[in-house]
């Protein structure tokens, strides 16, 4: 019977480490398929230690009156491998949201100006969120023109998106479960579901292929965002975080941190930057490296022409949807121009005429635009 005690003790452990295994960035886990078996053994994660643990409480008395201390040094591994598992390692509790939200007025303001932000601007309303802070705490809970917002982002994938915290039209919380291909995912406190952070889609559970609705957002210098939206708040550091925000001091531009957030400076590698376009059901990448040395793009998505531009300051980046009567387009100071048209980077007409329709356009890393835009065309 002392054998079941340690058959018992195996399988629990087992069991913990591949719950974790199959959601975090660990050597082969982010490759495959793998949710839906994380998704299960989540799911069913009491009944299996139920099993284990009774297995475990069979063998316990003869494994105990032989080997004492083996049996006892066991019981401790296991113990300390199920709080490594749900507590340490959980990615709820290794990043976590701000304990106190500050927004101060451009005035107020201490972040450099020369930090990336991303910025949404509803109801007359502008907020800037810097990348430096969001991409440690993945999750920020905020509102904006009156309309619940969830700011997120994934450093590992440098993705980052505004949803509606909202679950079949109803309002929900989110927390930081794991990662699948690299990339965030959240579950929603109302079914349970695990949501892509990449893409808003529900991955796994009840709601599966269902999208969280999702607000444009521009990726822009703070600098170049003020300039656009003088009116606007900036999120600011909140002093708990201190020391992980400096941990992504050089997130911005490429450096610093681990090989799971470098980026690499050719074209398409896995870590190189892409700026991403969806119309309908086409998509395009744009090269990073190129778009630096072109500094304007006029190209087609799909049947959509197509306005990207990358402003001076080598960080900023706007797209447009391209009206067939414009063409040529080029940098006159600091608006685009085109015939005797001109507009600001936010795509506002500073003359007569109909401004440009923004378009949504998102910057990250090449391995998850192609991962979760397989069919994507490459500029």
């Amino acid at each position: 019977m002392k054998r079941i005690f340690y058959i018992g003790i195996f399988l629990f452990v087992v069991f913990e480490i591949l719950r974790v295994y199959f959601i975090m960035p660990m050597p082969g886990s982010q490759e495959g398929e793998a949710v839906e078996y994380a998704f299960f053994l989540h799911q069913w994660r009491w009944a299996f230690r139920i099993l284990f643990l009774l297995v475990i409480a069979a063998g316990a008395k003869p494994a105990f009156q032989g080997r004492r201390f083996v049996a006892l040094a066991f019981a401790v591994f296991a113990a300390g491998i199920a709080y490594l598992m749900n507590f340490v390692m959980a990615a709820d509790g290794m990043f976590l949201q701000p304990n106190t939200l500050v927004m101060a007025t451009a005035a107020e303001n201490k972040v450099d100006p020369a930090k990336l932000v991303m910025g949404i601007e509803y109801n007359g309303e502008a907020k800037a969120y810097p990348i430096q802070l969001i991409a440690y705490h993945h999750q920020v809970l905020d509102t904006v023109g009156g309309m619940p917002l969830m700011i997120t982002y994934c450093s590992v994938c440098r993705t980052g998106r505004i949803f509606q915290p909202m679950v079949q039209g109803k309002p929900a919380v989110f927390r930081l479960v794991g990662m699948d291909h690299y990339n965030a995912m959240f579950e929603d406190d109302q079914t349970g579901s695990w949501w892509r952070q990449g893409t808003g889609e529900a991955v796994a559970g009840s709601l599966k292929g269902q999208m969280l609705p999702e607000l444009s957002a521009d990726h822009s210098s703070l600098g170049t965002w003020l300039a656009l939206h003088p009116n606007s708040t900036v999120m600011q550091p909140d002093p708990d975080f201190l020391d992980e925000y400096a941990e992504l001091e050089d997130y911005d531009i490429g450096k610093g941190g681990g090989d799971l957030v470098k980026t690499d400076p050719g074209e398409w590698q896995e870590k190189s930057w892409v700026v991403g376009i969806v119309s309908g059901k086409h998509s395009k990448a744009f090269s990073w490296k190129r778009m630096k040395d072109a500094r304007i793009v006029e190209e087609l998505v799909g049947p959509q022409a197509v306005l990207l531009a990358l402003a001076p300051d080598d960080q900023s980046f706007f797209a447009f949807e391209r009206p067939d009567s414009l063409q040529g387009f080029h940098f006159l100071g600091d608006t685009l121009a085109a015939g005797m048209q001109h507009f600001n980077f936010g795509g506002k007409n500073l003359g007569a005429g109909p401004s440009l329709k923004p378009l949504r356009a998102y910057q990250e890393f090449w391995h998850s635009w192609r991962t979760f835009h397989p069919d994507t065309e490459k500029w």
